[in-house]
Parts: structure tokens; C-alpha cells; sequence
């Protein structure tokens, strides 16, 4: 019989709609859960007791959207999202250059546009820095690289260059010559691939190992890496072969579709990624889907919006109806979850077109197909989103007020009091789903439940909350992030819930967020993870204190 593990004096959130005070694990799972006494009983002697002191429990947290290798390379780049100007930004890769001397390249991520105070972003402004070597810098939302003129040189780009489908690379308006922004694809296919080349399977593994490590010590024990590719998953392979098969975490992986040029090509990638499903469905990694990314970002005016910016411009889907449908279709046809990027209301127009049409072509049954971001939705496709069961799936952190100017402002008009409706998705009956998407934002998931139940910046708390009446309450919130992000990956019968026969996946935090003042979540303290009922993360030490005392 596998050892029992009796944990007490503990408030225990179940996400299961009752509260409890103790509960034991045998093996991978959770045996019984309810009050000291009858949990007592269920151990029976012998059982190793953890006293967690008053600790708040609650099911292990599974980010629904992330991206696991990224959020790994982002935490060895030069961090910019706190950059307060120009300046700042330049004055970090001056530094960067100076203490690594024979580094290549220098990496950086998350910078603002908020941050340039209106300046364009150009080559010369980062030639200005390092202008010595080759410089990236991925935007806060990573759907655009800022370059310095070595790296344009690196990568091959030239006057002649073309924008590949879906993206561009930006101009000097005079000249033509260009000027260091590539947007959408043109990083995705260009910068991304020329990167990962220069990298080794060694840099690769460490990085993956940086971001488990991370997400264990917020008590995240599942993740949804919303890009997998090549790279990615050879990764994940091996790390899974040094941890004796099975990884540190669960991660559901989506096989991110590129749009390519013909039909051919992109049904090729469906069924590409219908063969991994195959080859891969673990309970420790499993790839479940496609990624799709229909659109761009509101900040780089790259979002497909039904009405023009403030500025006059509007922006093409990068997929449009004729040749995402038949993708949609086809990978639906094949059981694989759809995950569509959506964040402009036209997008999410076009992605609900493509999914209504695989249900007409397919048939009715469960599918678990979802909608990424939803920044701009109207209240049409709300309605029609949970009509079809598909899940909305948001990032609080994207909301932040203090990453919010840039957005506003483009967009300038009444679009902006209905920014990330999360509640009207609810109301409407559809599944919510919360998540970081790091490394566009920071991974730790306390700070993200800030975001969503007080809308305030968890960035800068003093400044006003964003549209606070579409704040979310905190037991829902947690649920979304636990229950909800477990449905979302059709794991919600044996994960998400502290509930018996489920698995142990779950996290202590040092404070219970319902007995303080919001503000709190950016202070709680996460003191122990547990993935199927082994601990992987202790800060006090307490659980293996009271394992070697047994």
C-alpha cells in the first residue's frame, strides 16, 4: 500500500464548493478531505503527519496559457517592463554590453511603447546603446521584435526583404529602409528561428529547468505551453527522460500552426500535430491542440479591429476566414482543442466563424475549444462564444493599469470602456479560464488574481483600477485558476479540485488571501508545492522535516 500523509491545521480552499481543515494522501492522490478528526481516521496510524500551521491550501494552480522555454529564455534577458523611459531602456543595455563583453548578442523582453513617451522605436536608437553587436528585444507582448542594425544585418534583411505573410517589417517611410520594428510573423518566422539556431540543446534545457523551478515556487503544478514547437518539444523530451519520464509539472502543449502559403502546407501542420497527439499523451505531457493566432496586439495597432484605430490605419487579420476555416475544420475532425488567439473584435468574429463551421461540418460532441485573450470583444460574441461552449480564455496581468496607456490611446474611443469583459463572459455562461501568457507578463499567479479581482495595477498599486466593475470575485478567481483551467484541458475529472481521488496537486500559501486586504496577494508567500502528492517545493522545509522525523 502507498504511504499516507496526513495534513493538518490548514485552511483548505477545494475549489469544490466546501472548504476543509485537513486532508490525506496516499500515493499520487488525495485519499479523503474534510476536518482534522475524520481525516485522522482516514490515515490511520502510521501515517506521516505535516502540520502546516495554519496555512491556506488550495489546488495547485495550472497556468492555462503560457509559454514554458520563453518564459525560461526571458528570465536570463534584460528586463525592461519596469523601464521608465528611453533612457532607462538604453542605459540597461549599455550595462548589459559592458558586463558581458564577448556575449554575441544581447537579449532583451518586455519593453513598453508607454515607455518611448510617442518616439518611434528605430535601429539607431539601439545602435545608440550597442552599437557593436546585435541587439533583440521582444515587446511586453511578444508579438514584435525591436532591433538594433547589426541584428537586421544578422538576420538577412535587407531593402528587398518581403514581409511574409501575416507580418511586416517596418520601414523608414522616406527611404523604405528598414527601420528595426518587425512585427507578427516577421518575428515569429524570421527573429524566432534565427534565435533558436543560435542556441544549444544545453541553453535550451537550462532555460526549461529555470522556468519549472520558477513555476514550482508559486505553486503552479500544470501549465498550457500555447506555441509548442520543434525546439520546444525536443526540450520537454529530455527533460522529461532526466526526471525519469515524467516531468516536474503537467504540460498540455498546443502545436503552434504557422499560416503558410498554401492550403496544403497549412493542413500539413494539423495533421502534423494530430501525429504528436498521438505519440504524446502522457499524464505528464500530452499535446492536446493547435495554436492559432488569428491576430495581432492592440499595442502595435497589429489587432484586427471592426472600426479604425485612432489614428485612421487598420490592420488585416493574419488569418483570414478562407484560410483559417478549413485549418479549424480539419483539426476539429481530428479531436485536436483549437486554441485561437483572438484579441481584436474582428478576430474573435472570424475564429467564431471557423469554429460554428467545424460544428456544422463535424457534428455535436465535446470539444474544449478556446479563445485566447479577448481584449476587445462585443457583446454579440460573447453571447455567440458561449452558445458554443468555447472557453474564454484571459489574462488579467495584460489589464495591468500601469501597461495600459499605449492600449487606451490607440484605440481612443468607446472601445475602451469595454476593455477585457471578463464578467460578461460569465454572465453569458461560458467557461472562464485564467493565465499569465509569460513571459508576456510575470509568471507568479497570486499577482495575476490581483488584477482580476481589483483591476489595480499589481505593477504600481496606487495608481486607479482599469473598469473595475468587470473585477472578478476572488473564490470565482480561483476556481478559474484551478477547476476552470483543469476543464479547460479536459483534466477537471482528476485535477483542479482538492476532492478525494483526485491528484495531489496542490500548494500552501503562508496567508489567507480572504482574511486580508487585496493588497495581500502581492505579498502572500507560496511555502509548499505538491505534484501527485510529492512535494517538489518546501521553502520552510516543514514536509521534509516531518517525513525524516517519521
Amino acid at each position: 500500500m502507498p504511504a499516507r500523509t496526513l495534513y493538518t491545521h490548514a485552511t483548505v480552499f477545494t475549489a469544490d464548493g466546501a472548504d476543509a481543515e485537513a486532508f490525506v494522501v496516499e500515493g499520487e492522490r488525495f485519499l479523503h478531505v474534510g476536518t482534522e478528526e475524520s481525516a485522522r481516521r482516514a490515515a490511520g496510524p502510521g501515517a506521516v503527519e505535516v502540520d502546516l500551521a495554519g496555512g491556506f491550501v488550495l489546488p495547485g494552480v495550472i497556468d492555462a496559457h503560457t509559454h514554458l522555454l520563453m518564459t525560461g529564455q526571458s528570465l536570463q534577458k534584460v528586463a525592461l517592463r519596469d523601464a521608465a523611459d528611453l533612457a532607462e531602456i538604453q542605459a540597461r543595455l549599455r550595462r548589459a554590453a559592458e558586463q558581458a563583453p564577448d556575449a554575441p548578442r544581447i537579449l532583451g523582453a518586455g519593453w513598453l511603447y508607454s515607455a518611448l513617451d510617442g518616439a518611434a522605436p528605430t535601429r539607431q536608437l539601439l545602435d545608440e546603446a550597442v552599437p557593436d553587436r546585435p541587439v533583440y528585444l521582444d515587446a511586453n507582448d511578444l508579438h514584435s521584435v525591436w532591433v538594433n542594425t547589426a541584428a537586421l544585418a544578422e538576420l538577412g534583411i535587407d531593402d528587398t526583404t518581403p514581409d511574409p505573410i501575416g507580418g511586416r517589417i517596418s520601414r523608414d517611410p522616406a527611404t523604405g529602409v528598414a527601420d528595426g520594428m518587425l512585427h507578427e510573423t516577421a518575428a515569429q518566422q524570421i527573429v524566432w528561428p534565427a534565435l533558436a539556431r543560435a542556441a544549444t540543446d544545453a541553453d535550451r534545457d537550462a532555460q526549461l529547468a529555470s522556468a519549472f523551478e520558477h513555476y514550482l515556487a508559486v505553486g503552479v503544478t500544470g501549465a498550457v505551453d500555447m506555441a509548442v514547437q520543434d525546439d520546444d518539444l525536443a526540450a520537454l523530451r529530455r527533460a522529461a527522460h532526466r526526471h525519469g519520464g515524467a516531468l516536474p509539472l503537467r504540460v498540455r502543449g498546443h502545436w503552434l500552426v504557422h499560416r503558410r502559403n498554401t492550403a496544403e502546407e497549412n493542413l500539413g501542420q494539423v495533421a502534423r500535430a494530430a501525429q504528436l497527439a498521438h505519440e504524446h499523451a502522457g499524464d505528464r505531457l500530452r499535446i492536446c491542440g493547435i495554436k492559432i493566432v488569428v491576430d495581432g496586439v492592440i499595442d502595435s495597432c497589429t489587432a484586427a479591429m471592426k472600426e479604425p484605430y485612432a489614428d485612421g490605419s487598420t490592420c488585416e487579420p493574419i488569418w483570414d476566414r478562407e484560410s483559417l476555416t478549413p485549418v479549424v475544420v480539419a483539426a476539429d475532425a481530428a479531436g485536436l482543442q483549437i486554441a485561437l488567439h483572438a484579441i481584436g473584435d474582428e478576430a474573435s468574429d472570424i475564429a467564431l466563424d471557423a469554429l460554428e463551421q467545424a460544428h456544422r461540418s463535424n457534428g455535436p460532441r465535446d470539444r474544449r475549444h478556446r479563445i485566447e485573450h479577448l481584449e476587445s470583444v462585443t457583446e454579440a460574441n460573447v453571447r455567440r462564444l458561449a452558445a458554443l461552449g468555447v472557453v474564454a480564455s484571459v489574462q488579467p496581468v495584460h489589464a495591468d493599469p500601469a501597461i495600459q496607456d499605449n492600449w487606451r490611446a490607440v484605440l481612443g474611443d468607446h472601445r475602451v470602456e469595454r476593455a477585457y469583459p471578463w464578467t460578461e463572459f460569465l454572465a453569458a455562461g461560458a467557461t472562464l479560464t485564467i493565465s499569465t501568457d509569460a513571459p508576456t507578463a510575470p509568471h507568479p499567479p497570486l499577482p495575476n488574481l490581483y488584477v482580476a479581482t481589483t483591476r489595480r495595477s499589481a505593477l504600481d498599486p496606487s495608481l486607479p483600477a482599469n473598469l473595475p466593475g468587470y473585477a472578478l470575485d476572488l473564490a470565482d478567481a480561483l476556481c478559474h485558476a484551478t477547476r476552470d483551467a483543469a476543464y479547460s484541458c479536459r483534466a477537471e475529472h482528476h485535477e483542479g479540485r482538492i476532492r478525494a481521488g483526485h491528484l495531489a496537486d496542490f500548494a500552501v500559501l503562508d496567508a489567507d488571501p480572504f482574511t486580508a486586504e487585496a493588497a495581500r496577494l502581492l505579498r502572500i508567500r507560496t511555502l509548499l508545492t505538491a505534484v501527485g502528492g510529492r512535494v517538489v517545493f518546501d521553502a520552510a522545509g516543514t514536509a521534509t522535516l516531518a517525513a525524516a522525523a517519521s
